[in-house]
């Protein structure tokens, strides 16, 4: 078996943009990286905003083994049971009772004999009113911990500080904590006290010449005058946003989390790749 497991987790794909880039990347990437296994946030995969079948099929005809996802992935009530019944699509576990879909799942590594939680979990701080995902982890954690190697959370959630306390809150007993959602990423990887990897926000896999994917003119209608405003994919400087956790094999313990950003820069004269 390899030293070292490596973990791919791609940040929150937008739109046909983000498919774009990322499909022209993703095979370096897992390539240059070794990676042995690949999780991406899916949530605003479908115009910007939620999940349907036909997108999610794209995404999972690449190299990727599960999608995770946030506050709009059942935004297309349409795809809610196709949700409901797939494996390798995640909603936030902390959800409603009797809510479509699933919130953690457990995987087998490819040419491994490791098996891997992968969780999804929402915050509570300017979003939805929903259960305490500090407690949905401890349910999880009491669920999985027994059978499986390796457990890597997508904390999604809007402030940092919610971030960070889960983050420690789980540290020692989650490999990975990786931010989502404000689809900025942060300049803070790194391996807390106890060894789980952290990042406050692994940033977005779309368009950068934008308002977090969004339309620049638009977005800024919203804030002018107060008022709704078509929300419309932007289309130039995409770039893939994500983080490689390395994990030794023989002890399980993470060792590393790198951030990687492709093309490597953020200039926006470089139109979409």
């Amino acid at each position: 078996m390899k030293e070292n497991i490596n973990i791919l987790f791609i940040g929150d794909i937008i739109g046909e943009p983000g498919l774009n880039i990322l499909s022209s990347y993703l095979d370096n990437i897992i390539s240059e990286h070794s990676i042995d296994f690949t999780i991406a946030n899916a949530e605003n995969i479908s115009n910007g905003i939620g999940l349907l079948e036909k997108d999610a099929n794209k995404l999972l005809n690449l190299k990727i083994d599960v999608l995770t996802g946030g506050n709009h992935t059942m935004d297309k009530i349409q795809s809610h049971k196709y949700i409901n019944n797939s494996e390798r699509i995640l909603r936030p576990f902390n959800y409603p009772k009797g809510a479509y879909g699933k919130g953690y799942g457990i995987y087998s590594i490819p040419n491994t004999n490791k098996q891997i939680c992968i969780a999804n979990l929402q915050g509570r701080i300017y979003m939805k009113p929903i259960d305490c995902p500090f407690r949905a982890f401890d349910t999880i954690y009491d669920v999985v911990s027994n059978e499986v190697d390796i457990i890597i959370v997508d904390f999604h959630a809007e402030i940092t500080a919610e971030k960070m306390a889960f983050a420690w809150y789980v540290d020692g007993r989650a490999n990975a904590v990786i931010g989502t959602h404000t689809h900025i990423p942060t300049a803070d990887a790194r391996i807390l006290t106890n060894g789980t990897a952290y990042i406050t926000d692994v940033g977005m896999t779309g368009p950068y010449d934008s308002v977090i994917g969004m339309d620049k003119e638009s977005s800024i209608k919203r804030f002018l005058y107060a008022t709704p405003q078509k929300f419309e994919v932007a289309e130039n400087n995409s770039r893939v946003c994500g983080v490689v956790i390395s994990i030794d094999s023989k002890t399980n313990r993470t060792q590393k989390i790198e951030f990687i950003i492709k093309p490597n820069s953020l200039n926006n004269k470089i139109k979409n790749q």
